[in-house]
């Protein structure tokens, strides 16, 4: 029986609670309606968070995005939503979807929605470019 489309996210333990790191998703095949219009919207969904006990399981985060796929949404509010949803799904310490959605009528849009968890600060990254190097 094939895979329906459908909006319940299910999340696993996160392997290394203590330790923040960064997971990136790209889902380039997201597909909404023009609320106006009802003609098809393409966008690639870029996805990057920092677990705190939950993780996204990424074939229920696929049968998520396909829900989408008949539902007339504007940009901003779907990008929102997603957000949303996943920040919901999995508490995060921080979570960030930006949507780029293809060209229609000469105009490219990327949305970006961001949440943090309050109290919560990024590390440092280090910068290893600029690491002397060994002679």
């Amino acid at each position: 029986m094939p895979a329906k489309p459908g909006r319940r996210l299910a999340t696993f333990s996160n392997p290394r609670p203590a330790r923040d790191y960064r997971i990136h998703v790209e889902v380039p095949e997201f597909t909404c309606l023009c609320p106006r219009t009802g003609q098809p919207d393409f966008a690639t969904l870029v996805l990057d968070y920092v677990p705190d006990r939950l993780c996204v399981e990424l074939k229920s985060l696929k049968l998520y995005v396909w829900s989408f796929r008949n539902e007339g949404a504007f940009h901003e509010a779907v990008t929102n939503r997603i957000l949303d949803d996943l920040v919901r799904a999995t508490r995060p310490r921080y979570f960030r979807v930006a949507a780029r959605f293809n060209v229609r009528g000469g105009i490219a849009t990327t949305v970006i929605a961001e949440h943090a968890r309050p109290g919560w600060t990024a590390a440092r990254s280090v910068d290893l470019a600029a690491l002397p190097t060994a002679s």
